[in-house]
């Protein structure tokens, strides 16, 4: 294989496993709470200037994630008490959520620019040199986003297969109502929800910040893959998305000799419109 190729598809890897984090999170969203999170990109740029914050003052870079889900999780909780559970009382239409989440993205990026200014930021980490895998040059960095994606996914796996919560949040995505109705705590699983969207998402964002620098659209950009991603793996089906975020991820950096870099967006763009046209369902079977 060629070398140029194979780096190209270590880069997707690990793109693929940043994009599946935040992917999850923005179906499981979907899936229980029928919320197209347009801001959900953002959310992912809060949890990297978290860490970075956090980092700059001389805490360790993994604790400094783990504190920085905290608050992206706090910041996504805030946004349902203000936001989201006063829509679903007034049973506000789809179109009215999108609308909101949009305006909500466009809130979180200004007030991060506002705070952190516009400049690309760094963690404050030592210079660690490449390592040599069978002729591959690969980042350090980039093997620890892959080893923390797949370490997080299968926690995920646990929680959703193996818990009471997570069996709960199934039954929430299949059928809300019925749900409630076969004594489900509904306001327990939304928080789950959120807790693991706003976990999972802010480690997206933590780890691209590893392998690229931490800037204030970052999130913006990756919202295209993120929904291709989503739309690709059957919406609501978060093993769906792991597997469509890997496939864009991939496409995405092969394509780049022949399209370039700027035009990885309209990659993820026009694999969604083909999955749409082809099969509206997605590859794997989604809850809706």
């Amino acid at each position: 294989m060629d070398i140029q190729f194979a780096q190209l598809i270590v880069n997707g890897i690990a793109v693929g496993s940043i994009i599946a984090l935040a992917a999850v999170g923005l179906t499981l969203t979907y899936g229980i709470l029928r919320l197209s999170n347009f801001a959900h990109g953002d959310f992912l740029t809060l949890g990297a200037y978290l860490t970075w914050l956090i980092n700059t003052i001389g805490v360790n870079i993994w604790l400094s994630m783990i504190l920085a889900a905290g608050g992206t999780v706090a910041a996504m909780l805030l946004s349902e008490k203000l936001l989201w559970s006063r829509m679903r009382s007034i049973r506000a239409t789809s179109t009215t959520l999108i609308i909101i989440s949009i305006g909500l993205a466009l809130f979180l990026r200004n007030g991060i620019i506002f705070i952190w200014g516009g400049k690309n930021q760094n963690y404050d980490l030592p210079v660690t040199p490449a390592l040599d895998i069978f002729g591959l040059k690969v980042p350090q960095n980039q093997l620890l986003v892959l080893g923390l994606a797949v370490l997080a996914i299968l926690g995920l796996h646990y929680l959703l297969q193996n818990t009471k919560i997570g069996k709960a949040m199934r039954a929430v995505a299949d059928d809300l109502d019925l749900a409630r109705v076969s004594g489900i705590n509904v306001d327990r699983v939304i928080f789950w929800t959120w807790l693991i969207a706003g976990t999972l998402t802010s480690l997206g964002g933590s780890m691209y910040g590893l392998i690229t620098a931490v800037r204030p659209n970052m999130g913006w950009f990756l919202i295209l893959p993120l929904f291709a991603s989503v739309i690709l793996g059957g919406i609501g089906n978060p093993y769906g998305a792991i597997a469509a975020a890997f496939i864009i991820g991939i496409v995405q950096e092969i394509s780049t000799p022949w399209l370039g870099s700027q035009y990885k967006q309209g990659v993820a763009l026009l694999i969604m419109i083909l999955v749409l046209l082809i099969r509206p369902k997605g590859l794997f079977k989604g809850t809706i």
